[in-house]
């Protein structure tokens, strides 16, 4: 069963297979009567290359209370794509147990080359057109073949469009999609909503953000092992998206050649260890020439934003994601980028309405964990 969904303009879209005459609201209205669960029951569980994030939420009159929240790493292995999953899994079970929740359902998203989140601007069409005008778009801009996938849209209004259809686009194949579905269902949950890294983060800037401050003026940066997530709300609503493949561990293995010593030594001096292996005053110099590719990336992709967007220019990036809470990191990009650049924890306007672990947790990984509490924050 293929569903992705994602947040534009407030609105949730899921693919459930689509009945003929069905509104999706009222086919996720259906989907939650015949399954038996509420929004009180749902979690957000973030599934990374390098380990799980689950969130937990309370929606409140002012805002959000965390309910619960742990993380765990993945074993690492150069073993077969079912002995990593397997790992995955092992980890996804650790958060739920470290994290006592009953909840047995899931939203969870994709990232990476397999996904693509892209505007669209069409002369007015009926539905039936849109829907083809949409795919044909989609195919012409993924990187990657549609029709071994799902494609997803949604209009946005944007003030006079009568005569135009706009929209955002969010397509993604389906192995990447199935990937993180067997994971989920292995582990013992259900996956009610496939959502996207970057709409995730965008949705959590601006449910942090209900007074609008800064909201359109900030981008978003999230640095993960594998792949970097650049997201920017525009004032027309549209989101504004990039994957960059450079991320952490390609700074650490940099660092690592550059100083003859294994990745697993440059994680733990980076992260922080008692007895580095690496000199301080050698590993900035080390990190800062590492993190050039990825500085060039965002400053390029920036550039890019600000000259086909109609909206102000981007302010201050917020940092996030599990490498953005390396020590210096967000210095060397202050030093090198053009617009501040700050350290983001979203969990920072929250109430933590349970024990002390689990404010530990978000205390200590908060940046780490934007994209679940994103997911933990959608409406389903």
């Amino acid at each position: 069963m293929n569903h992705i969904g994602s947040y534009v303009d407030g609105f949730v879209f899921t693919l459930f297979g689509q009945r003929k005459g069905w509104s999706k609201q009222s086919m996720r209205f259906e989907w939650k009567r015949l399954l038996g669960f509420s929004q009180d029951d749902v979690l957000g569980l973030d599934i990374g290359s390098s380990s799980v994030r689950m969130v937990k939420l309370a929606r409140e009159n002012d805002g959000f209370a965390v309910v619960a929240a742990s993380i765990s790493d993945i074993d690492q292995t150069d073993g077969d794509v079912d002995a990593r999953e397997d790992n995955a899994v092992k980890a996804v079970q650790r958060c739920m147990a470290s994290a006592r929740t009953r909840a047995r359902w899931a939203v969870c998203s994709v990232s990476g080359p397999e996904v693509a989140v892209r505007h669209f601007n069409f002369p007015p069409l009926q539905p039936a057109e849109l829907e083809g005008a949409v795919r044909l778009e989609a195919s012409q801009v993924c990187p990657f073949n549609v029709d071994d996938g799902v494609v997803e849209y949604q209009n946005i209004q944007n003030g006079a469009t009568d005569n135009v259809a706009a929209g955002v686009l969010v397509a993604a194949t389906n192995q990447v999609i199935q990937r993180k579905v067997r994971i989920v269902e292995k582990a013992s949950l259900n996956c009610v909503l496939m959502d996207v890294d970057g709409l995730a983060l965008l949705n959590c800037l601006i449910e942090s953000k209900k007074d609008g401050s800064q909201m359109n003026s900030s981008a978003i940066l999230d640095v993960g092992a594998s792949c970097t997530t650049l997201a920017v709300m525009g004032e027309n609503n549209l989101p504004f998206m990039r994957t960059v493949p450079y991320a952490g561990n390609d700074i650490v293995n940099q660092i690592a050649r550059d100083n003859n010593v294994s990745p697993e030594v440059v994680k733990k001096d980076i992260y922080g260890s008692t007895r580095p292996t690496i000199p301080p005053e050698n590993l900035r110099p080390c990190l800062e020439n590492a993190c050039q590719k990825l500085i060039s990336d965002v400053a390029e992709t920036l550039r890019y934003h600000s000259a086909q967007a109609k909206s102000s220019p981007v302010e201050q990036i917020l940092v996030c994601g599990g490498f953005g809470m390396v020590k210096g990191f967000v210095d060397i990009l202050n030093k090198h980028l053009p617009i501040r650049a700050i350290l983001w924890n979203p969990f920072d306007t929250m109430r933590c309405s349970v024990g002390r672990q689990c404010l530990d947790v978000i205390q200590v990984n908060g940046p780490a964990m934007a994209v679940a509490a994103g997911l933990a924050m959608r409406s389903v």
